[in-house]
């Protein structure tokens, strides 16, 4: 999360727009230090007012070096300061420092191997690491030498002789890169020399001051029973006791499962959880719209428009004013719909998201947002230190747009319905069969297309569900997970029996990037 105070981490992460950059807090974090992410101008700032960190991480980012005229003496001159530069970070202490760096003419994007010239602790010889450059450091500056090397004979990874700088061309906060961790450790430990400072108790302790930070006003809570608005609700409910209100909006847009859990939590925890039935609403709304940002913008504007109706209705009725939205929105959510730092971010907005982009001012209600910044293994632990059932904190998590974007195309009902009872058997499958924690996330998406089939000696025209089935650890990447030949069967013959005009049934393999979890 972060402070209001800035700088008060000991790691300040310098964002140059990498869709990554927050992987690199959330890594520091799983290691035990605490960092926050920073702008090149409030690092300017930060340093100019006397404020320095016990480490720089200067992340990646989609922009070229040679287009950057910035002057990064006032970072660079900072001679006793550790420095970790990761991928456009490295360029720029090659460019800095004297070295040259090669525009690049074919990039190296996904996995690569590395060899390390030099030790890094718990790290083999040989890894395989994340690429995404295309630019390189062609020539090493005099004061660096070589410690990491990739198959192609590339430069991977630089360190000062002197001086507590690291470079990597790579990204070692990804998942997908082999002891990744390691690496960053060695930097922040055997490089940096940081001491641990940060742990789930502290994730919430700060998460629980923001939200004491409201007083004894009125809160209403954006309520979905997922795990993020159930821990969001659960801490601020600890805060807030009576003054938060939890409203439930069905949308028509969930799948069975979503009820019964919502009414299981109405008896078995101390939130004040209202149902609102808003089916044909939210249906009426989206009619005629195909297009997937179309739908999402729809349904985002229509949940405000509904949670509008909800302020007025208990200000006129039960004489209760809100002053704050409570909503369990996560740091993917966000650094996918915009750059978090709009003064001089250069993110890539890949899809907009119903829980971002603030209200209408006509609503007179702020954003409360304790989980902003966490990602949804974070939001796990502080679950588990809420002392939450198991099987709640570990839910598979549910878009905000629910089925609205797993019927590609124009939502009808009989197209939602599909969707639906093919979920369900989906669910009911992987806890039969002790799958369902195999899998971080699965759903079924109902594709626009027919395909010939028999059904009971008879030609079928008939339409298709996709399986959809990742795993990942906080929903920026994913693998699509391999599951077993006989549930896939299974899974399959129900649904093309069970549900009614569906006749095939495919399954997706598609790793994210280049995809992403969602098919809109």
């Amino acid at each position: 999360m972060k402070s209001d105070k800035l700088g008060q981490r000991q790691i300040w992460i310098v964002d140059f727009g990498s869709q990554y950059t927050q992987l690199i807090t959330r890594k520091s974090r799983e290691l035990g230090y605490s960092g926050e992410i920073i702008t090149l101008k409030e690092c300017r700032e930060l340093f100019e007012s006397g404020k320095t960190p016990k480490a720089l991480v200067l992340s990646g980012g989609p922009q070229s070096v040679f287009d950057d005229e910035t002057d990064y003496s006032f970072i660079f001159d900072q001679k006793e300061l550790p420095i970790l530069g990761i991928c456009y970070g490295m360029q720029l202490l090659g460019k800095y420092f004297g070295g040259e760096v090669e525009k690049g003419t074919i990039g190296e994007y996904g996995h690569a191997e590395i060899q390390f010239d030099s030790a890094f602790e718990n790290c083999p010889e040989k890894v395989n690491v994340w690429m995404s450059h295309s630019d390189h450091v062609s020539k090493v500056p005099a004061d660096f030498k070589t410690v990491i090397e990739s198959h192609n004979g590339l430069v991977a990874g630089i360190q000062h002789k002197e001086r507590k700088i690291l470079g990597l061309q790579f990204h070692p906060e990804v998942d997908h890169s082999d002891h990744g961790k390691d690496i960053l450790n060695h930097f922040f430990k055997n490089i940096a020399s940081l001491k641990g400072d940060w742990t789930a108790s502290e994730m919430l302790k700060e998460a629980m001051e923001l939200v004491s930070s409201v007083g004894d006003k009125k809160v209403l809570c954006a309520f979905s029973g997922g795990v993020d608005s159930l821990v969001a609700a659960t801490l601020a409910h600890k805060v807030l006791g009576e003054n938060l209100y939890c409203f439930f909006i069905d949308n028509g847009l969930l799948r069975p499962q979503d009820m019964g859990h919502i009414k299981m939590l109405q008896e078995k925890t101390p939130l004040n959880i209202e149902i609102v039935d808003v089916k044909d609403f939210f249906l009426g709304k989206l009619k005629g719209l195909d297009e997937p940002e179309d739908k999402r913008k729809m349904i985002g504007r229509t949940f405000i428009e509904v949670f509008e109706q909800k302020v007025h209705e208990y200000e006129n009725n039960h004489g209760i004013k809100f002053d704050y939205l409570l909503q369990g929105t996560l740091y993917p959510d966000v650094i996918e719909s915009f750059s978090p730092h709009a003064a001089d971010g250069k993110s890539v907005t890949i899809k907009s998201h119903h829980n971002v982009g603030g209200l209408p001012e006509r609503m007179k209600l702020e954003l409360l947002e304790p989980l902003r910044y966490l990602f949804k293994d974070e939001v796990r632990k502080l679950g588990e230190e809420l002392s939450l059932d198991y099987e709640w904190v570990h839910r598979h998590p549910f878009p905000g747009p629910g089925i609205g974007i797993r019927v590609l195309g124009e939502l009808k009902p009989e197209s939602i319905l599909k969707v639906q009872e093919s979920d369900q058997i989906l669910f009911e499958e992987l806890h039969s069969q002790g799958l369902y924690q195999s899998t971080w996330q699965a759903l079924t998406v109902l594709l626009p297309v027919k395909t010939v089939g028999v059904k009971g000696d008879k030609r079928a025209y008939e339409e298709v569900i996709c399986l959809r089935m990742v795993n990942s650890s906080d929903g920026m990447t994913a693998t699509w997970s391999d599951m077993p030949h006989e549930f896939l069967s299974k899974v399959s013959s129900r649904i093309t029996n069970e549900v009614k005009g569906v006749t095939r049934v495919v399954y997706d393999i598609t790793s994210k990037p280049p995809g992403t979890i969602e098919w809109e």
